[in-house]
């Protein structure tokens, strides 16, 4: 799979876009608009989204990639007075020292810059996202009449694959509108406190909401780094506070009360999906590990010989919730 990720990874993007953009599609359809021309006006409307977002974040992109040298040089100081502080005032070991050489906080700049740089990357691959979209989104207005010639025209035929793909991108559609209101407080708070390419950890926050728990993380910290830098401790208790506030608010609260239950994922199963896709497919693949997981588990919990599978994917939630469901059938 990695000889060939160079058409996987942009046709993955495509086939991740068409999802969320099926049922819009579906909807223009049964207002009698033709396929062809759905398709197209869904089609070029996302380019046109991307392309705009992908010129202004592209410059803050190769800003920030430029200012990452300064900012680890300024982080090297913090850290090397910190330890010194700690030595001289709070009687810790000298050798508390050496920690210096192994402490980076610079790294988690530099992953920011490697993964939205490998996106950008992939997003310049625009004509074969373009049309692997067109064609998936005209294939999905056919395949209940596909089904129908091939299985029989009952309704239970349908069942099972209609489930699924009405599961799979409701969580994607879902999914996606609480990512860009995380990503638009994430941007209003940087911006409020005068924090360089807010634009930027917008869009970080975006991107890495579509990964529990870990994406959060990873979304805050070069940000938090960022403002210890540019603005000081108390600001950077300031965003780290605001992150956490953003993560409660719709990670605890408004997430899991729209997506119900049977779409929750083991933190294990999120943190192997993180390493086994990255290592696929880079930077895009660790952020769609979690919609290819979820795919897979949304697939298996269609069919009661793999449910079990699907189950232990899931996360301790929604077990409780389908241990309850039993009870209550017995």
């Amino acid at each position: 799979m990695q000889m060939a990720k160079a058409i996987l990874v942009p046709f993955l993007v495509a086939v991740f876009l068409a999802l969320i953009t099926v049922r819009p599609m579906l909807f223009m359809q049964q207002r009698r608009v033709p396929a062809i021309v759905a398709a197209l006006v869904i089609v070029s409307a996302i380019m046109l989204i991307l392309s705009v977002v992908g010129t202004i974040v592209g410059q803050s992109i190769a800003e920030f990639t430029a200012a990452i040298p300064t900012y680890q040089a300024r982080l090297d100081t913090i850290v090397a007075g910190a330890l010194n502080f700690a030595v001289e005032h709070l009687n810790a070991d000298e050798s508390i020292r050496d920690l210096r050489s192994i402490v980076n906080p610079g790294f988690a700049m530099g992953l920011v810059a490697t993964l939205l740089n490998g996106l950008r990357s992939v997003l310049t691959n625009v004509f074969l996202i373009f049309f692997t979209m067109v064609f998936i989104l005209l294939e999905a207005s056919t395949v209940k009449t596909k089904f129908e010639a091939s299985f029989g025209s009952s309704a239970a035929s349908f069942e099972r694959p209609s489930a699924f793909l009405i599961n799979l991108g409701r969580y994607l559609g879902i999914k996606t509108l609480v990512s860009f209101a995380t990503g638009f407080l994430a941007w209003l708070l940087t911006w409020s406190i005068g924090l360089d390419f807010p634009l930027l950890w917008g869009m970080l926050a975006f991107l890495l909401n579509y990964v529990p728990t870990i994406g959060s993380i990873i979304a805050a910290v070069p940000a938090i780094l960022l403002a210890l830098v540019q603005l000081g401790p108390g600001e950077a208790l300031g965003v780290l506070i605001g992150f956490a506030a953003i993560n409660v608010l719709f990670g605890n609260f408004l997430e899991p009360r729209l997506m119900g239950y049977g779409v929750g994922i083991s933190p294990l199963v999120v943190f192997v999906g993180l390493i086994f896709w990255g290592w696929v497919f880079g930077p895009v693949g660790m952020l769609l590990s979690v919609p290819l997981t979820m795919t897979l588990k949304l697939a298996l919990e269609n069919d009661e010989d793999t449910r079990w599978i699907a189950i232990f994917l899931g996360s301790e939630r929604d077990a409780q919730y389908e241990l309850e469901s039993r009870q209550a059938d017995s």
